[in-house]
């Protein structure tokens, strides 16, 4: 079980970014602007649909966020790949909460449905992810989960088969 709290506010995210809160070389978050969330609500190792993990966060939304002035001009939009690179940034989180050492990338996602849109009057963005499978073995360390994104609590995209390591090379 992880020695870290459930929940993280976007001062330990910022600290998650600098390396200072898995310590070096471990899973780090990036920093803004391309930091996806404002705050984790909920982590755990053994919670979800399948018992294999889960983490939910969200992001504030407002009209000021530096991709609505050029993802499209005139027709602000969120780029869908900002969403899914959120997923992903919370699953490699979930595998360093745990404890697990090595730095995260992403390796690949099953499916991606985007069933909405993201525009500078939208509130909240909610992250849930549901671990699939959490293997750490001499070799191999990596998360496989599937994922929602909630805007204003409206299921906006829907991701299967994302796949997040970690490396200590």
């Amino acid at each position: 079980m992880s020695n870290f709290p459930s929940s993280f506010d976007k001062d330990d995210l910022l600290k998650c970014a600098r390396g200072e809160l898995f310590g070096e070389g471990n899973a780090q978050l990036p920093e803004p602007p391309m930091l996806m969330m404002d705050r984790i609500t909920d982590c755990s190792a053994d919670g979800g649909a399948h018992g294999k993990g889960y983490i939910e966060a969200e992001f504030d939304i407002s009209p000021d966020l530096w991709f609505f002035d050029c993802h499209f001009p005139g027709n602000p939009i969120m780029p869908g790949c900002l969403g899914l690179d959120g997923l992903w940034q919370l699953t490699g989180f979930n595998l360093g909460w745990r404890g697990w050492q090595g730095r995260g990338y992403a390796l690949g996602v099953g499916e991606v449905k985007l069933k909405g849109m993201v525009r500078p009057d939208r509130k909240m963005l909610t992250y849930k992810i549901d671990f699939t499978k959490a293997i750490q073995t001499r070799r191999l360390t990596m998360g496989v989960a599937d994922g929602i994104v909630e805007a204003d609590g409206e299921v906006i995209y829907e991701v299967t088969g994302m796949k997040v390591a970690l490396s200590e090379s």
